[in-house]
């Protein structure tokens, strides 16, 4: 099975790939998963440069499954034909009016690409044959650490599970820009913690901010909340809610915000130094679903 990596588009209606002809369906209207790339429709190639089986869509989905008969499986003759598309997909033909992203991970989530309406080409080596999810006209999104302070200069300085010279298991993403940026909300809900602590290491301070729509709740720690804030209270996506402050760290040159995502209703966050296990899930997929790149 051929799987050349690497990026290229075309726009003839017929092109001469690997020594076959790829021939185009009628653009009459796309039939309904017939195994044939026709006008409307994304379809991926069971191999690279547009050969082998064709799994064709008119929409998103956001999880292929894995087994026959209920996966999304390649219908069109060739190599691949029969299998299930999850994991199994080297290139695409974006025949449709909108830009497609295909994603890492099910339900929108992980690394993507994006193929623009008419784009035909090979996955990237990070989605090559590991293709989980598909969405139609994705919405852009917003770079987390913009999010959270609204002003350029914000950076990731540990992602999650990401020490490297801490003991333990980091639950969270720590944010930083400067001492006394405005912190926001990432997400809207209620304030069920405060707890305002001061600055040093022993000085801790947490908001806890529940969605219950989405049944989970996001904790930030070592900023110093508005003295505004109350417990109860509803707060939005942008709200300003803190000043960047080092709360709970030992000096001010570590300021930063810690942002976790915790499943449920959880007042205060998980431990992360000096533990060994992992309490929360990746929330990679989690904020990518709610608009933001992880950076």
């Amino acid at each position: 099975m051929s799987k050349r990596k690497g990026i290229f588009t075309a726009t003839t209606a017929a092109i001469a790939l690997g020594g076959a002809v790829t021939v185009l369906a009628s653009p009459a209207s796309a039939a309904a998963r017939n195994g044939v790339c026709e006008s409307g429709e994304f379809c991926y190639y069971y191999n690279s440069n547009n050969q082998g089986s064709v799994s064709d869509f008119t929409g998103s989905v956001a999880n292929y499954g894995t087994e026959q008969p209920s996966c999304y499986d390649f219908k069109g003759a060739g190599n691949g034909k029969g299998k299930c598309i999850k994991n199994e997909a080297a290139s695409v033909w974006n025949r449709s009016s909108k830009t497609v992203r295909v994603y890492y991970n099910s339900n929108y989530g992980g690394t993507y690409q994006d193929f623009k309406a008419g784009a035909k080409g090979n996955l990237n080596s990070s989605l090559k044959n590991q293709n989980a999810s598909h969405q139609f006209s994705p919405s852009s999104r917003t770079n987390m650490s913009y999010g959270l302070y609204k002003a350029s200069g914000g950076r990731i300085t540990c992602g999650f599970d990401g020490y490297t010279s801490t003991p333990g298991r980091h639950e969270g993403i720590d944010i930083a820009r400067g001492v006394g940026s405005d912190v926001r909300a990432l997400v809207g809900g209620k304030i069920i913690y405060i707890a305002r602590g001061h600055t040093g290491s022993s000085g801790l301070s947490t908001i806890s901010v529940y969605n219950a729509s989405l049944n989970k709740t996001v904790i930030y720690l070592h900023s110093a909340p508005r003295s505004s804030l109350s417990v109860g209270q509803s707060v939005s996506r942008g709200q300003i809610i803190a000043d960047e402050s080092w709360r709970g760290v030992s000096s001010s040159s570590g300021a930063h915000t810690h942002v976790e995502m915790r499943p449920g209703r959880r007042t205060h966050a998980a431990k992360s130094v000096n533990d060994p296990t992992l309490d929360n899930p990746n929330p990679t997929s989690f904020w990518h679903a709610r608009g933001y790149n992880i950076r």
